[in-house]
C-alpha cells in the first residue's frame, strides 16, 4: 500500500537547496563531472530523480509545491537581460557582431534540424524542438524553462525529461568535439598565434574586475533586489497585457527585456548605480535553485518512449554543429588562428554552455598559444546575447508549430 508525502512551498525550496549541496559533494569526488562542466544542480537533481524513481516503484509518492519555481526562473533570465550591455558590443567591434550573427543563425538551423528529424521519426515537433536550440544553444536553463512552458501550454508529457536528457547530451558532446575541431583547423591551415595577440593586454573585463574587489554593502544588495523586483513586476504586467491581446510568450521574456533597459540606462546615465557582480550572483543562485526544483521532479520513466527519436535528433545536432563550426564559424570569422579557437569554443556553447567553451579553448590555447579576442567574444556572446536572440527564435518556431 503506497502513501504520499507533500512538501510545502518553503520546504520544496529548502529541499532543492539541499540537493545543491549533494551535487557539490559528488562534483568534488567524481572528476568526470567538473571535466564536462555538468552543473551542480543537475548532479543533485538527477541523483534524487533516480532515487524518486525507485520510491515510486515502491508506492512512495513525494510531491512538491513548485509555486516559487517560476519566480527563480524569471529572476535568472532577468539577470541575463541585465548582462546585455551595449557598451560591451561596442568594445567587441565588428568581430563580435559577426560572431553574434553566426551564433544566432545556428539557433535557426538547430531548430530546423529538430523539426525535420521530428517529422522523420514521427515525434511531436514541439517535443523535438526541445532537442533543438532550446537545449543545444540554450542549455539547462532555457531547456527547463521551455519544457515547463510546453507542459503548461500544450500538455506535453515527458517534456522536462526530454529537455534535461538533451541538455546533458549536448553538454558532454560539445565538450568532446570542440578541441578536436579547433586542432583540425589549426593543423590543416598551418595557423599560429600571432605575437600581437600574445602580447596584447586584455582590458575588456577591467571594470568588472575592479568591481569584484569592491566590498558589497547593504545598500548595494537592496538596490539590486529592487532592480530585480522592478523588472519582474514590469515583466508580469506586460505578460498579462500581452495575454489579453492574444500574444503568447514565455513568462520570462518581458522581465528579460526590462533587465536590458535597467542595465543600459545605468550604463549611459548617472541616474542610479548598477552592480554587475551582484546581479550575476543573484541570477546564478536563482538558476541553481530553479534547476534543482525542476530536476528533482523529473519522471525519468517517461523517457523510454522518446529514446529512439531523441537519439536521432541529437545525432543530427552533433553533425550539424561539427559542419557548422568548420564551414561557417571558422570561415566567417577570419580563417585565422583566433577563428579556429572560436570555432572550437562555439561547439562548447553551441551544444552546451559557455564554461564548456572556455574549457575547450583553454586546452587549445595552452598547446598552440593565446587567443585573447576569441575568449572575449565567446564570453560576451555566449553569456547572454545569444540567449536573448535564441528566446525569440524559439518563440517563432513555437508559434509556427502550434
Amino acid at each position: 500500500m503506497g502513501f504520499t508525502v507533500n512538501l510545502g512551498m518553503i520546504e520544496t525550496v529548502a529541499f532543492a537547496i539541499f540537493l545543491l549541496f549533494v551535487g557539490s559533494f559528488f562534483s568534488k569526488r567524481i572528476s568526470a563531472l567538473p571535466k564536462y562542466s555538468i552543473p551542480i544542480p543537475v548532479i543533485g537533481g538527477l541523483i534524487f530523480s533516480l532515487l524518486n524513481w525507485g520510491m515510486q516503484s515502491r508506492g512512495i509518492d513525494l510531491r512538491f509545491d513548485a509555486t516559487l519555481q517560476d519566480v527563480f526562473m524569471i529572476a535568472f533570465f532577468t539577470s541575463i537581460g541585465m548582462g546585455a550591455s551595449v557598451k560591451f558590443i561596442a568594445e567587441g567591434g565588428v568581430k563580435l557582431f559577426i560572431f553574434l550573427v553566426v551564433a544566432s543563425a545556428l539557433t535557426v538551423f538547430q531548430d530546423l534540424a529538430s523539426w525535420g528529424l521530428s517529422r522523420l521519426t514521427g515525434l511531436n515537433p514541439l517535443m523535438g524542438l526541445l532537442a533543438g536550440s532550446v537545449t543545444m544553444t540554450g542549455g539547462y536553463g532555457t531547456g527547463a524553462t521551455f519544457a515547463n512552458y510546453f507542459i503548461e501550454e500544450f500538455h506535453l508529457e515527458g517534456a522536462m525529461e526530454m529537455a534535461m536528457a538533451s541538455a546533458t547530451f549536448g553538454m558532454i558532446t560539445g565538450s568532446l568535439i570542440g578541441g578536436p575541431i579547433a586542432r583540425l583547423l589549426i593543423n590543416r591551415n598551418n595557423l599560429k598565434s600571432s605575437e600581437r595577440a600574445a602580447s596584447k593586454p586584455d582590458t575588456s573585463g577591467a571594470e568588472i574586475e575592479t568591481e569584484k574587489r569592491t566590498p558589497i554593502r547593504e545598500g548595494d544588495i537592496l538596490r539590486t533586489l529592487f532592480q530585480f523586483a522592478l523588472c519582474i513586476s514590469v515583466g508580469a504586467f506586460l505578460y498579462k497585457f500581452a495575454g489579453k491581446h492574444g500574444i503568447k510568450v514565455p513568462t520570462y521574456l518581458f522581465a528579460l527585456m526590462a533587465g536590458i533597459v535597467i542595465r543600459n540606462v545605468a550604463d549611459f546615465t548617472p541616474m542610479y548605480r548598477f552592480n554587475v557582480r551582484l546581479a550575476e550572483m543573484i541570477g546564478s543562485t536563482a538558476l541553481s535553485i530553479f534547476l534543482a526544483m525542476a530536476l528533482m521532479s523529473l519522471k525519468i520513466w517517461e523517457l523510454s518512449d522518446l529514446a529512439g527519436p531523441m537519439l536521432v535528433i541529437l545525432a543530427g545536432q552533433t553533425i550539424l554543429m561539427t559542419v557548422y563550426a568548420i564551414f561557417i564559424t571558422f570561415q566567417f570569422n577570419g580563417r585565422d588562428y583566433e577563428a579556429a579557437v572560436l570555432a572550437g569554443g562555439h561547439c562548447g556553447f553551441g551544444m552546451g554552455a559557455t564554461p564548456n567553451a572556455i574549457a575547450s579553448m583553454q586546452a587549445i590555447t595552452s598547446a598552440h598559444g593565446p587567443a585573447p579576442r576569441a575568449f572575449y567574444i565567446i564570453s560576451i556572446v555566449g553569456a547572454f546575447f545569444v540567449d536573448i536572440v535564441n528566446a525569440f527564435v524559439i518563440q517563432g518556431f513555437v508559434s509556427f508549430l502550434s
